[in-house]
């Protein structure tokens, strides 16, 4: 029996009429309900911590408080809505606003606009409290607090070194490199220095030179993540830090904020992720569907890049990718781009091992997948020669995609996986 089934496609959808039997599953995000009064949300959290005594009796007269935020890549969170609760908690232990230092954990990306700040922390927050921003190729503004493990000099901005206490905000997803997103993220790379994030970041890379990515740097993968271990010496090396951090709905609205121990309250955030947006695998299928969800989730192949990595996970060895991504900016940002005019992917490997960037890595990971498995991107007719260029396989129709796919798989009884939110929704195995 045909069925038909809806992808996004930019501001539209393509709609394709497929065999039911051979559908093995469609993959979406669980429904979660949104909190309906966010004030009331935080300050719950901050009252009954995990693993934590409540804010109040955390932070104390005098102390000079550190509130690490994401940047501006970041606006989803939407900060405007929860920051000042958290002040109001602070003022009522006794911590004015004027010891209260906002600090925007650039990492590596460019500084803030003035105007940036107002839309990314809201209006109130600005008008309230300092504001500074940890860039992280300006040197003179870290400091060294010591080497991890793995052998990474940490250097962390001096206003989150000096504090008395610290606390880590940010939004929980899944992460393709770190394994997920939020808490400790907050420190590196949010307010690390530039050596040091490189470093760090580095631990991505496989230990045998021409391996390419190492095994444990992706979605979902915490205990065996070497990067994601780093990043956890590197908070403890701080003094006394705590954390809220708010984990969403598939629409992007707040399912629940938490808040306290930095590593064990954002377990139990991480936990929370994995039920809403880490859907079960009943198997691998021959052929996997999936669009990003569209705008903006495919503004770029930069962006579009979470929707080819999660269809990875769910198909066979000997499988076939169909990705329908609009991408009306292909070619940005320049510095993703910019990686496929590398010739090979060994050549790309090394020129990321020279100089460490997260599109590099991104760009190698994905060439290394569609060498693996065939990539045939459904996209506008423009984008066709980026998308040859970077190894994987360009279509301008669904219909002419599938009978590519026909073609490779050669045969007509293979099985189909659909994931029309393939940007945020995770397969994972059973052992998983």
């Amino acid at each position: 029996m045909l069925k038909e089934y809806a992808f996004s496609f930019g501001d539209k959808k393509i709609a394709v009429t497929l065999p039911e039997e051979q559908i093995l599953q469609v993959i979406a995000g669980k429904k979660a309900r949104a909190i309906t009064n966010v004030p009331a949300a935080v300050q719950s959290a901050l009252r009954q911590p995990i693993d934590s005594p409540p804010l109040q009796e955390v932070v104390q007269n005098g102390d000079k408080v550190a509130i690490i935020v994401s940047d501006i890549t970041r606006k989803w969170i939407n900060y405007p809505e929860f920051l000042p609760t958290l002040l109001d908690e602070l003022n009522h232990a006794g911590i004015p606003d004027s010891n209260i230092t906002l600090v925007v954990g650039l990492g590596s990306h460019r500084e803030h606009t003035d105007q940036e700040n107002l839309i990314t922390y809201g209006r109130e927050t600005a008008a309230r409290v300092q504001l500074v921003q940890s860039y992280a190729p300006a040197a003179a503004d870290f400091v060294y607090v010591g080497k991890t493990s793995a052998g990474v000099e940490t250097y962390l901005n001096q206003h989150i070194v000096t504090a008395d206490k610290v606390i880590l905000t940010g939004g929980i997803i899944y992460h393709s490199m770190a394994g997920f997103g939020g808490g400790r993220k907050a420190i590196m790379p949010g307010v690390a220095g530039y050596a040091s994030i490189q470093q760090n970041h580095s631990l991505c890379l496989n230990e045998v030179i021409g391996q390419g990515i190492h095994p444990y740097c992706a979605a979902g993968e915490l205990q065996r993540n070497p990067m994601h271990n780093d990043m956890l010496e590197m908070v403890s090396m701080l003094k006394q830090v705590f954390l809220l951090n708010a984990v969403f709905t598939p629409e992007g609205e707040f399912a629940r904020f938490v808040a306290g121990h930095w590593h064990t309250a954002w377990l139990e955030g991480c936990r929370l992720v994995r039920e809403i947006f880490g859907v079960p695998l009943k198997a691998k299928a021959d052929l996997v569907i999936a669009s990003a969800g569209g705008f903006p989730m495919d503004i770029n192949f930069y962006q579009a890049t979470k929707t080819t990595e999660n269809a990875f996970l769910a198909v066979k060895d000997d499988g076939v990718i169909i990705a329908l991504l609009e991408c009306r900016d292909i070619t940005e940002p320049p510095d993703f781009s910019g990686w496929f005019n590398y010739k090979s992917l060994y050549n790309r490997e090394m020129a990321l091992r020279k100089a460490f960037t997260v599109p590099g890595f991104t760009a190698l990971k994905t060439g290394l997948a569609a060498k693996k498995v065939p990539h045939i991107i459904v996209t506008l007719p423009q984008n066709k020669e980026f998308i040859e260029q970077a190894g994987l396989i360009a279509a301008t129709t669904l219909e002419e995609a599938i009978k590519i796919a026909e073609k490779i798989l050669d045969r007509r009884d293979y099985t189909i996986t659909l994931m029309p939110q393939g940007a945020n929704t995770v397969p994972v195995l059973p052992e998983q």
